[in-house]
């Protein structure tokens, strides 16, 4: 898909389809007002009729509209200004991009007129609505028999004023590039556990270094994460026949030697049965989705090799698959971690804190400048947040209200929850230095809390990805590529923040 930053006026602009907006009360957008008067009132006329009063989420598809260049035009309601926000302007976006899929145009135009000059005001809208565009026509079809039609829709431009041009451009380099990266997070986590194997995911990292000369990767098998003494990951794959991997892939792109770089690790679980402690059989085909926590870091990684960004990050993935087997870990079982802390596996189902903590142990031989781990680690996550906010404990308060600060401006929200002390106290045990589990309440917290344990002397962020990692049930059942734009928006800022600093 082509996305590209048009100027002119509305009227006069070839396309398959013209979008322009209306508000509340049939309120026309300038864009509107410019295309009713060089209809001679054909605007005006339909909604004195009554067809469309500009409420949000109205459309109307008209055809072969006098005095203009376009072939269609679609009126978009907007609704009240008052009530504009993020999730009503994605889902205007996503539904004119339906319109014109059912309607097979080949090319589209946006021409919605900004409701504000503030320069990241419009950014925001022309990056949102990239990504809203990008999401809505996705399509999974690799391992169907049968391929999925090819879109006719081939490009979609936005017509912004001169002024306005170079954010614009800015936008759409940045906004194409955090949306390729949410496919490809959709693209593994909808790939079934027979397919996206750790191993698999290892060779999309080494084909990520092939792509891209800023990325280089490194893979480490069990052979050597024994020797490391990675005893607690290995423990998880242990019932496995898929051989458990860690994944290295480091991007370099600061001009300045020795900067520390930004650590991202994510828990690749590529399918969880439980193990042992085996889970309910109804909805388990789901739990291919429990590696998402790792596609949402090669997503990250893609986007941030795309735009080239300033900055060095490190993206670290533990991989393995969780199966019961005569050989597989039991409840009970006492495990040493790659930091020498000892941990008694109550349930093995608590699996994804066993992987990570030797992950974040091996991140620390970066000297990382902050260490963001992400993970569909807990359903206490889903009954706490639902399935619209990431939950975000973090060891620093900088850092923590940096990820929230990032994921609102990018509109993939997270939500703060504590790290106290008195959590730690649940993950007590009499036969090791923690248990990995802490009971029934606050199990989203106390999940932290083991992972704080392995990153005393970082600053650390945890994003439990559980409830908006993927959808169940129906025709959008799927993974949903968060927090790839969240991710995406921080790396950003912190690129922002040293560019400001080498200045």
């Amino acid at each position: 898909m082509d996305f590209e930053i048009v100027n002119g006026s509305a009227e006069a602009l070839e396309t398959d389809l013209l979008i322009v907006g209306i508000s509340d009360n049939a309120t026309l957008t300038a864009s509107a007002q410019a295309v009713d008067k060089a209809s001679n009132g054909y605007l005006s006329e339909i909604i004195a009729e009554g067809d469309i009063e500009g409420k949000n989420g109205q459309s109307l598809l008209l055809h072969k509209v006098p005095g203009i260049s376009a072939k269609r035009v679609l009126l978009l309601g907007l609704g009240k200004e008052s009530d504009r926000n993020d999730r009503s302007f994605r889902k205007l976006i996503a539904g004119a991009v339906s319109v014109a899929k059912s309607s097979k145009v080949k090319s589209a135009l946006f021409a919605l007129d900004s409701n504000s000059t503030a320069e990241s005001d419009i950014y925001r809208q022309v990056r949102q609505l990239v990504e809203s565009a990008t999401a809505e026509l996705y399509q999974y079809d690799e391992t169907k028999s049968k391929k999925a039609d090819a879109l006719n829709i081939e490009s979609i431009h936005i017509l912004l004023s001169e002024d306005d041009s170079e954010t614009g451009e800015s936008a759409l380099v940045d906004g194409v590039s955090i949306a390729n990266g949410v496919s490809v997070a959709r693209d593994l986590g909808n790939l079934p556990g027979n397919i996206c194997t750790p191993t698999y995911l290892a060779e999309q990292a080494v084909q990520l270094a092939e792509d891209y000369d800023s990325v280089t990767t490194t893979i480490v098998d069990e052979a050597e994460m024994e020797q490391l003494g990675m005893h607690s990951l290995l423990s998880v794959g242990r019932g496995s026949v898929q051989p458990s991997k860690l994944i290295v892939m480091e991007y370099k792109g600061a001009d300045r030697d020795g900067e520390a770089p930004h650590v991202l690790v994510g828990k690749g679980i590529t399918f969880d049965t439980g193990g042992i402690s085996l889970k309910p059989g109804a909805g388990m085909d789901e739990m291919k989705f429990d590696m998402c926590g790792a596609a949402s870091v090669f997503g990250a990684m893609n986007a941030i090799a795309e735009m080239r960004l300033p900055i060095n990050v490190v993206g670290v993935v533990a991989a393995a698959e969780n199966m019961p087997a005569g050989n597989a870990t039991k409840p009970g079982d006492i495990v040493t971690t790659m930091s020498g802390q000892t941990v008694e596996i109550l349930n093995t189902d608590a699996e994804g804190r066993l992987v990570l903590c030797d992950a974040l142990t091996y991140a620390e031989r970066f000297n990382p400048a902050t260490i963001v781990d992400i993970a569909t680690l807990t359903g206490a996550c889903i009954i706490a947040l639902g399935h619209h906010a990431t939950g975000l404990l973090a060891n620093d308060d900088d850092l923590a209200a940096e990820l929230l600060s990032a994921g609102e401006f990018a509109a993939d929200r997270a939500w703060r929850l504590p790290l106290w002390d008195e959590f730690q106290e649940q993950l007590d045990t009499n036969f090791a230095d923690i248990a990995n589990i802490g009971g029934r309440p606050a199990g989203t917290i106390t999940a932290a809390c083991f992972l704080s344990r392995f990153t005393k002397e970082q600053r650390w962020a945890h994003l439990d990805i559980a409830g908006v990692a993927w959808n169940s049930g129906g025709k959008a059942k799927g993974a949903t590529g968060r927090c790839v734009p969240l991710l995406s928006q921080y790396l950003l800022n912190q690129a922002s923040t040293a560019m400001t600093e080498a200045e």
